[in-house]
């Protein structure tokens, strides 16, 4: 399995865990705001995750870079490539 395969599944768990929903088919494709209907406070639960779960990788100062077009647009793969690319 890549390393980007395993990071989208391992993200698919952690989305799972903070939307409290099962959400079967998370993929790389996955849109934060329209799929998954992701809000802000979400995002701080899923940074804590990653986090927790990849301790060298600063998601908070990445995803603070993004400006108010970029989030809306972020899909799930968006977040493992950096993940991947910080490892």
């Amino acid at each position: 399995m890549s390393d980007k395969l395993q990071t989208v599944g391992e993200l698919a768990t952690m989305i799972t865990e903070v939307i409290g929903d099962d959400h079967f088919g998370i993929t790389a494709t996955s849109s934060f705001r329209d799929e998954l209907a992701f809000e802000s406070i979400q995002f701080i639960a899923l940074a804590e995750l990653i986090q927790e779960r990849w301790t060298s990788v600063d998601f908070v100062s990445w995803i603070s870079t993004k400006g108010v077009p970029e989030l809306l647009a972020l899909r799930v793969g968006d977040v493992a490539d950096y993940i991947v690319a910080q490892q």
